[in-house]
């Protein structure tokens, strides 16, 4: 059973590069500055990559807030 991740990062997806590769690789760099753990992190992009582009989507968003969210 996949452990459940309630965090998120500070990353505003829109804006990027569309690309799955890319997107999971910025993830993984903004996971890792705010000391995210490697299982915490290869959890997120297991799940990301086990469907379709929707679901990498919907998956990385679910797990990111714009930085501005969180200053307030």
């Amino acid at each position: 059973m996949p452990i459940e991740i309630k965090k998120k990062v500070k990353l505003e997806l829109v804006g990027l590069d569309g690309n799955g590769f890319v997107l999971i690789g910025t993830f993984q760099r903004q996971a890792r500055r705010e000391k995210w753990t490697a299982e915490e992190i290869k959890a997120v992009t297991d799940e990301a990559i086990s469907g379709d582009y929707d679901h990498l989507l919907c998956t990385l968003s679910d797990h990111c807030e714009s930085p501005e969210e969180s200053e307030d």
